[in-house]
């Protein structure tokens, strides 16, 4: 049976006020505006794609969930979950539950300012990523004992916010994106709440193959960030 490895969210900020005069792309559906990676040269496609995808996500959470999550609800037996597109189940921890907490909470939430692709946030989750590819460990401490914000330190330092979510399994971003939100077993649905965080603004996306779980992708965010000088 196929099961999917979901790790906690790590979310830091600093400061608690709330940021004003950020445009979004609301209810707009146009792949255009989603599509931020579209002209970045250090992203693959797949890598773009989750980025679009998050986009998606992040301009309509209500939308988003009217189009994605609200189909699912009739795909749950128990605690078998069969996605769109899959013949294998998957066994879920909370069963339907976890969908329809996450579909309440989308279709509350705002929306809030799409992300741009980062080099530096990039180049931090791909040394995750290439790191867990080669070790075949999970979580968010790498093998020599660094931490996402370790990791994004190296190429510049962060203001505001800083983030990391992580996902193992299918490789299809759209796959990637409703897991996370679903949060399945994750008692404060830490990756539902980087998704939607107002105070990200900045994307940095790995994906790459993994040992036990197939595939995994490593998704850091930031507020700002400014790169590091040699």
């Amino acid at each position: 049976m196929l099961r999917k490895s979901l790790e906690w969210g790590l979310l830091v900020l600093i400061g608690t006020g709330i940021l004003q005069g950020f445009s979004s792309a609301g209810g707009s559906r146009d792949k255009a505006v989603f599509n931020t990676a579209a002209q970045v040269s250090y992203l693959t496609e797949n890598e773009k794609a989750v980025v679009y995808e998050i986009n998606k996500l992040r301009s309509d959470p209500p939308g988003y969930a009217r189009e994605y999550l609200e189909p699912l609800l009739s795909r749950y037996k128990g605690k078998l979950l069969t996605m769109p597109g899959e013949e294998v189940s998957i066994v879920t921890q909370e069963g339907i539950a976890a969908l329809h907490d996450a579909i309440r909470e989308l279709k509350s939430s705002p929306a809030v300012p799409l992300l741009s692709p980062d080099s530096c946030l990039t180049r931090a989750s791909r040394d995750h990523q290439r790191d867990q590819s080669a070790t075949g460990r999970t979580g968010h401490e790498g093998a020599d004992g660094s931490t996402a914000h370790d990791r994004i330190r190296r190429y510049g330092e962060w203001r505001i916010a800083m983030g990391e979510n992580i996902f193992y399994g299918d490789p299809d971003a759209r796959s990637v994106v409703l897991h996370l939100v679903i949060d399945d077993g994750i008692p404060k649905r830490g990756h539902r709440k980087n998704f939607l965080n107002e105070h990200f603004r900045l994307i940095g996306v790995a994906m790459g193959k993994h040992p036990g779980w197939r595939n995994v992708c490593v998704m850091d965010f930031a507020h700002t960030l400014k790169e590091k000088t040699p």
